[in-house]
C-alpha cells in the first residue's frame, strides 16, 4: 500500500504562484510514476501533469505547459507541483495519484488539496 498526502493549496490571485507538495509513505519503493490531477466545480477530474521514477520523464496536459512544473526528490517520496502564472481557470482540488505500473489507472490518491485563484 501507498499513503499520499497533498499539502500547498491556497487562495492566491490571478498571475500568482504555488507550490504543491505530495509525500508518500509506505511501499514507495513500488511506485511507477506519480501525477497531478485536479477536478473543478461541476465538472470531470483532468490529468494535469506526471513524472516517471525511471529517467525521470515529464508529462503536461496542453493547459498548463509552460506554467506548471512537475517534479520530485531524489527518493521519489516527495512530487512538487509548481505553478506560475495562474488563472482563474486553475481553480480546482488537486489531487495526487500515483501507480505502480504502466497501466492507465492510477492506484493510489491522495485527499486533495484546494487552490483557488481570484481574478
Amino acid at each position: 500500500q501507498v499513503q499520499l498526502v497533498e499539502s500547498g493549496g491556497g487562495l492566491v490571485q490571478t498571475g500568482d504562484s504555488l507550490r504543491l507538495s505530495c509525500v508518500a509513505s509506505g511501499r514507495t519503493f513500488s511506485i511507477y510514476d506519480m501525477a497531478w490531477f485536479r477536478q473543478a466545480p461541476g465538472k470531470e477530474r483532468e490529468f494535469v501533469a506526471a513524472i516517471r521514477r525511471s529517467g525521470g520523464s515529464t508529462y503536461y496536459a496542453d493547459s498548463v505547459k509552460g506554467r506548471f512544473t512537475i517534479s520530485s526528490d531524489n527518493a521519489f517520496n516527495t512530487v512538487y507541483l509548481q505553478m506560475n502564472s495562474l488563472k482563474a481557470e486553475d481553480t480546482a482540488v488537486y489531487y495526487c495519484a500515483a501507480r505502480t505500473t504502466a497501466s492507465p489507472r492510477y492506484d493510489y490518491w491522495g485527499q486533495g488539496t484546494q487552490v483557488t485563484v481570484s481574478s
